[in-house]
């Protein structure tokens, strides 16, 4: 196997990762101050200029989708020695532009290729170095991402100060021909991740056109109003195409991108919320109010004034180190949150020039941008096994793209034509990046607390051997979806103190037990037994879930109920004791242990896939108002199946 003289090298390999991400993204944030200079000296509208940026960020959200095909079926470290080539060239051939075409056209592979690389080099930096190194990847790549943006209005005000923009595109090329070279240097073949995946162009073309056509229809509010066909037409049919992927995806057998896994599972959508309500509001805290700033200060002074942004991110992305490996990581994006709605209300008094606000806003900004878009990303990622992590960040990619890049010139466009003072409308604006803030924040604690998600400890060893997730995600709104109407009872029902009725059940069928381990499922197990026959196959089914468990362990064996593999575990032997009750009892019996939430549906989807003739189960209900709410499991099997449930009644005393 072919491999460079740094490969494996963790230092090495990072540095390749920082190189490969900072040109596009920097530059992403640096641009605003030299979009007059590169206007005048290319000859080209602002409105064109507009149309560069909006193809830019839809060619970065595309790749995202992109890379993830594509690293299916080609050697994907071949692939990302392809990608750090077009971000090169891209780079040269936008510092070197003499027209709009050839501007237009290296910025797009810029957008195109870093997005690229982002999914082909961190997941691998992530997962493919041992745990003591993944501090410093947090490190990296909350600087990366969030570093580099802070950095850029002091960059791009500083070359605009000279009234020049080569200079600073073609230092971005020469990181990106680093970044080249240390893709070469760390080169380790790697072959496709699945070449029976499908190919689908169907997903790729969605995210192409609906991307391509929302960006464009946004950045048409340059010089075009809200209401204009030439907006509308292409950005809300953009939008439209975004949510047929979404669903697309979601019914799909075998997905391209892991859609339901993600939308149906808590903590990730808490995670992908998070971020996106992040990547939306930030917009109105820098970009907006380094517009009316510009009209008191020069670029470089205004670069200035949000330096502490990057000072910010640095302080966050040590802190973000320091708890990814502990359960403060899961408060860590809420803590952002509510720093991103301080900053924004502190903007609101600093505007329209006060110095000192403006330094302490930007200081709370670079916080919240640190401990949020990152570090939810992460949150996402842990909450599935490790080699979904690629697709993962792909889909926080593509929609936090979406979410921040659309919302820019939306927002800009508003706070010019709301009010005639650019001041005004830009607090307006602010405003509305607030409730952004503050519903961001909201909404994650409402889907913990909906879903009965709690914060636990990273199992970072299980997760990196890519046997479970690093934590269990309950089912999304679980402690809703398991509050059910108890529909009307279809199921043939009957006790153990009706013989006759007993006696009907098909007597050759496989019998499902229902086992939670206490005394009262041991009795249920002799009652099915005197009541049904022995002789027969029976299953013993436990069902598990981390957190509330489930089940009464039926050993004394210690395990953390935060983590799913010991839960798992304890569930099987808790299984197996009652299957050895069943084979005393009479019975030819396995065990099986099923992770579900509610219980009942773990019982039902069993009985379904082994095809069992009854259901044997010993009721139980909660106290208090939830336990009327809910009902017993047993109601709530007997409603949801059509085979018949043998209820053993409460007894008062088995000695």
């Amino acid at each position: 196997m072919r491999q460079g003289p740094l490969a494996g090298r963790y230092p090495a390999v990072a540095a390749m990762v920082i190189l490969a991400l900072i040109p596009y993204l920097a530059l992403s944030a640096a641009i605003d101050p030299l979009v007059p200079i590169i206007t005048e000296q290319l000859h080209m509208s602002v409105q064109t200029m507009s149309l560069s940026s909006g193809l830019g960020n839809a060619a970065y959200a595309v790749g995202t989708v992109l890379a993830v095909q594509f690293a299916q079926h080609l050697p994907q470290r071949r692939m990302l020695l392809a990608y750090a080539v077009v971000l090169a060239v891209g780079s040269v051939v936008a510092a070197a532009a003499v027209n709009p075409g050839m501007f237009i056209g290296g910025h797009v592979l810029q957008g195109l290729a870093t997005s690229m690389l982002l999914i082909a080099a961190a997941p691998p930096l992530t997962i493919g170095f041992p745990k003591e190194k993944l501090r410093n990847t947090a490190v990296i790549m909350n600087m990366c991402v969030f570093g580099a943006v802070a950095l850029g209005p002091f960059i791009g005000g500083a070359q605009a100060e000279s009234h020049a923009w080569r200079p600073l595109f073609w230092i971005i090329a020469g990181i990106a021909m680093l970044a080249l070279v240390m893709a070469a240097l760390t080169f380790e073949d790697a072959p496709p991740a699945d070449l029976d995946a499908p190919r689908d162009l169907r997903a790729i073309g969605l995210a192409a056109v609906g991307c391509a056509a929302a960006f464009v229809g946004a950045s048409q509010l340059t010089s075009h109003g809200f209401g204009d066909a030439a907006v509308t037409v292409p950005m809300f049919g953009g939008l439209a195409l975004i949510v047929v992927l979404v669903v697309y995806q979601f019914r799909s057998r075998r997905p391209l991108l892991t859609v339901r896994t993600m939308l149906t599972s808590s903590i990730p959508v808490a995670g992908v919320g998070v971020a996106l309500f992040a990547a939306a509001a930030s917009v109105a805290a820098t970009a907006l109010t380094a517009n009316v700033l510009l009209q008191t200060y020069s670029p470089v002074h205004v670069g200035l004034l949000y330096l502490p942004e990057l000072g910010g991110a640095v302080v966050m992305a040590v802190v973000f180190g320091i708890v990814i490996t502990r359960r403060a990581m899961h408060y860590l994006p809420l803590v952002g949150m509510v720093l991103l709605a301080a900053g924004i209300l502190v903007f609101q008094f600093a505007l329209p020039a006060n110095q000192p606000l403006v330094l302490v806003a930007a200081g709370l900004t670079g916080l919240a941008l640190g401990a949020t878009v990152a570090p939810a990303l992460f949150v996402a990622g842990f909450s599935l096994q490790s080699n979904s992590l690629q697709r993962v960040f792909a889909i926080i990619e593509l929609f936090r793209a979406v979410a921040a890049f659309m919302v820019a010139p939306i927002l800009a466009h508003f706070a010019l034509t709301v009010s005639t003072d650019l001041g005004i409308g830009t607090r307006y604006a602010l405003w509305i990046g607030f409730g952004l803030a503050v519903g961001g924040a909201v909404f994650g604690v409402a889907v913990y607390a909906l879903s009965g998600a709690r914060p636990q400890k990273p199992d970072l060893d299980e997760f990196l051997d890519g046997d479970d997730p690093a934590w269990y995600s309950p089912p999304l709104l679980a402690r809703i979806r398991s509050v059910e109407t108890i529909a009307p009872q279809r199921a043939a029902t009957v006790t153990a103190a009706e013989p006759d009725e007993a006696a009907a059940v098909d007597p050759h069928g496989m019998v499902l037990i229902a086992y939670d381990g206490t005394d009262l499922a041991d009795f249920a197990i002799t009652q099915a037994a005197a009541r049904l026959g022995t002789g027969r196959e029976a299953l013993v089914v436990c069902v598990w879930q981390p957190v509330d468990v489930g089940f009464t362990p039926s050993d004394s064996q210690h395990f953390d109920a935060d983590r799913a593999t010991e839960v798992r575990r304890a569930a099987e032997r808790t299984a197996a004791h009652g299957a050895e009750l069943a084979r005393e009892a009479g019975f030819a019996a396995q065990s099986v242990a099923v992770e579900a939430s509610p219980t009942w549906k773990g019982i039902v989807a069993a009985a379904d896939d082994h095809d069992a003739s009854v259901i044997v189960l010993g009721p139980h209900r909660r106290s208090g108002l939830l336990g009327h709410l809910q009902g017993s499991v047993a109601s709530a099997v007997v409603a949801h199946t059509e085979r018949p449930v043998l209820i053993v009644p409460q007894y008062q005393d088995v000695s």
